[in-house]
């Protein structure tokens, strides 16, 4: 990949953004976060777009080499219209996560409407068909993200209570009833995630643990700043953090991430580790396109072992 020197940990691909509005062949209100896999040789993303009238659906993109993908005209996953998810879904499907477990692929989603936000859960093995399991957690959670294993017999997640500020984990025995839930990291005070903290990327396992991209938001005088940061959770108990980055790992800077539908703001939903050890993010910037950023996953650990806070 080529890089040029920045002062983030975090490296923007010269020729980001790599999927805008001009790039599809129908008219959108918006576009913005990205789940994200390596399926084979193929890079695919779950792209969330927003209509001119203002319902959110998911839509697959593919890439063989990980820069210029190809978007679907037709959605994924579309906004239920009647059965029991209509009324859970009628505003939109969002933020997808997208996780390879026991050979399928799940993917975990924001349900909104006008009753808040509720976790989705679907599943997939080729991402041209899709089957919904399920609405999988109380009112007003999001942004969840299955472990790609199961830990100590059970299946394991990440979410954000809405009413919330923190990342809490929880525990299932057949991926729809949920709970055994703990608090796994919290704002931090005087720090770039003093505001809130959310899940990212789905946990990903990396010799040191699970690797976890987050994100953090702290309000400034200008309205919210939202950032990237990096965390290793321990692999027999993920609601330990081993290590956490006292910095973000990836800020708003260039005008693609500062001016959009909202401001100042770079927000990832998937990444892709490389067998070189290249971590390629694809993250939303100002929720109106989709860029990719890399570094080496050795520079993360190192950065989440500098931390020198509690978590």
């Amino acid at each position: 990949m080529h890089r040029r020197h920045g002062p983030d940990i975090v490296h923007r691909w010269e020729g980001n953004p790599i999927i805008t509005i001009e790039d599809l062949s129908f008219r959108c209100g918006d576009i913005c976060n990205a789940g994200a896999i390596k399926m084979g040789g193929e890079y695919i993303l779950l792209v969330t777009i927003e209509s001119l009238e203002g319902f959110y659906s998911i839509y697959p993109a593919k890439s063989s080499d990980g820069y210029h993908f190809a978007v679907s005209d037709h959605p994924l996953l579309a906004p239920s219209r009647k059965g029991p998810f209509a009324p859970y879904e009628e505003m939109g499907v969002l933020d997808p996560r997208i996780s390879l477990l026991e050979g399928v692929y799940y993917i975990f989603y924001d349900a909104f409407g006008p009753h808040g936000y509720r976790l989705g859960l679907a599943r997939t093995q080729d991402f041209r068909s899709v089957e919904r399991v399920g609405l999988v957690s109380e009112p007003d959670t999001k942004t969840g993200a299955l472990f790609p294993k199961k830990i100590k017999g059970k299946y394991s997640r990440l979410e954000r209570p809405w009413a919330g500020s923190s990342i809490w984990i929880s525990f299932s025995d057949d991926l729809e009833y949920w709970g055994w839930s703990e608090v796994v990291m919290t704002p931090r005070a005087g720090f770039w995630d003093s505001d809130r903290i959310g899940v990212a990327t789905p946990p990903l396992e990396i010799d040191q643990g699970w690797f976890l991209i987050y994100y953090g938001i702290k309000q400034t005088s200008s309205g919210p700043l939202i950032r990237l940061g990096a965390a290793v959770l321990d692999k027999e108990n993920p609601q330990v953090v081993v290590g956490r980055t006292n910095v973000p790992i990836l800020s708003p800077r260039e005008e693609y991430e500062r001016i959009g539908d909202v401001t100042n703001l770079v927000f990832s939903c998937g990444a892709v580790i490389e067998p070189n050890g290249e971590v390629r993010i694809y993250y939303g910037a100002a929720n109106s396109c989709i860029c990719l950023g890399s570094t080496e996953i050795g520079q993360i650990v190192e950065a989440c072992k500098e931390s020198e806070k509690e978590f």
